[in-house]
């Protein structure tokens, strides 16, 4: 448990101690008050509960965290590919479903989705891959240096990857693709 939990756990028991009232008690009242913005709940669990600000904010937060882990998700955490592959991106999600299901034969890493594209890591991220513009996929590749290929475009000194490569249909992954891949997966850890 790291510090900032241990201090969130001590201070929900405060809470309790203050109010007479057990978590699940305080976090029903929370999400009895439905739509109503942030404040207007903070500003209701003062009065209500006859507790500062801080103890409020807290427990109005901490109520949505339960509260969002609780329901399902309509925007399907478990599949970061959704956020990435929407409207206009849509067609090239088959692109990415390739390249993942190539990488799944090459052993243990880890996804880190971020905004606009999925980082993959070992000890050290060794490829990302994501949409670039309506029109391609771009896979880049965090080793520094590979066989000569023409698809193969050096990225500056200072970038997160090496090299890019830009894909327009699952048709260019091919076997010497995935070798490049399976270079930087080696090499990063």
């Amino acid at each position: 448990m790291s510090i900032v939990d241990k201090a969130l756990a001590t201070q929900l028991k405060n809470i309790e101690a203050k109010t007479h009232k057990s978590i699940e008690e305080l976090v029903e009242e929370v999400v009895s008050l439905g739509e109503l913005k942030h404040k207007q709940k903070v500003d209701h669990l003062k009065v209500s509960l006859s507790i500062g600000y801080g103890d409020a904010n807290t427990l109005v937060h901490y109520a949505k965290k339960v509260k969002e882990d609780k329901e399902p998700s309509t925007n399907s955490v478990n599949d970061p590919l959704d956020n990435l592959y929407i409207n206009k991106k849509a067609h090239l999600r088959p692109i990415h479903e390739l390249l993942d299901a190539k990488l799944e034969s090459f052993g243990g890493y880890e996804i880190a989705p971020k905004k606009t594209y999925i980082s993959y890591r070992r000890k050290k991220q060794f490829c990302m891959i994501g949409p670039a513009t309506n029109s391609r996929v771009e896979l880049g590749l965090n080793i520094p240096s590979l066989p000569d290929d023409e698809r193969l475009i050096p990225q500056p000194k200072g970038k997160m990857c090496h090299f890019i490569i830009r894909l327009t249909s699952p048709s260019d992954v091919d076997d010497i693709l995935i070798d490049f891949i399976q270079q930087a997966y080696n090499a990063s850890g």
